[in-house]
């Protein structure tokens, strides 16, 4: 009788394991995905705006995407009291897999859906492509986060530091805190608005969008307008 209730125990304790895990895993996966979300998004604006070429803006989009995905693990660490430099090896050692995974996935996706790398920003195909590419970036880095929190590493390492501790004092107090979910409906908040308002310009110019059943201009010819 005791060792089936130690049994059963063991066993429930295991469950219970693997679903902390899991829930770490959608956690982390999700953290890092918002950092690339801005640094995709910010990127390709910045370089429309500047005329860069396709490989300048995607080689910017991912420099982009590395410095949130870090920035955005970073500030918890600095605002439990960590130093800058530890804070800043624990993120490297933590989430460089992970970004490096989804920004490969991404970028893959992107260059395979027609259209996508050269749609402005004033295009529902660039929305609507940049969702199907992070939701795939998604589940392909995630396996990658669960196996190394299952391995102690990844964000297993920042973990004892986002819920330890006393609660921040000093000049550490204005050291913003974002959570995952807050980040996350921010993103899909942005991007939803942005497939809206390409939906509607398209509607309400469509001439601009379609002309003689072409699609709509491109990143390409705005920024030969531009020049």
């Amino acid at each position: 009788m005791t060792a089936q209730h130690d049994h059963d125990h063991t066993g429930h304790a295991d469950h219970q394991h693997a679903d902390n895990v899991n829930k770490m895993a959608v956690s982390a996966t999700l953290h890092c995905l918002t950092g690339c979300a801005i640094g995709e998004i910010l990127g390709l604006i910045i370089g429309t705006a500047l005329g860069l070429s396709n490989l300048a803006t995607i080689a910017l989009a991912v420099a982009l995407a590395f410095f949130f995905g870090y920035t955005l693990s970073t500030l918890p660490l600095l605002r439990a009291g960590v130093a800058l430099g530890t804070a800043l090896s624990v993120v490297l050692a933590a989430d460089t897999l992970s970004i490096l995974t989804m920004e490969i996935v991404d970028n893959a996706v992107m260059a395979l859906i027609p259209g996508a790398m050269n749609a402005g920003l004033v295009n529902a195909v660039f929305w609507v492509s940049m969702m199907i590419a992070l939701t795939v970036a998604f589940f392909a880095a995630y396996p990658v986060n669960r196996y190394l929190l299952r391995k102690g590493k990844g964000h297993a390492l920042t973990h004892e530091y986002h819920h330890g501790g006393a609660a921040p004092t000093g000049a550490r107090r204005f050291i913003p805190a974002f959570s995952t979910e807050a980040l996350v409906a921010g993103i899909t908040a942005f991007m939803l608005g942005g497939l809206v308002v390409s939906i509607a310009d398209q509607v309400a110019n469509p001439q601009d969008s379609t002309e003689h059943g072409q699609p709509a201009m491109t990143m390409e010819e705005h920024r030969a307008i531009a020049t």
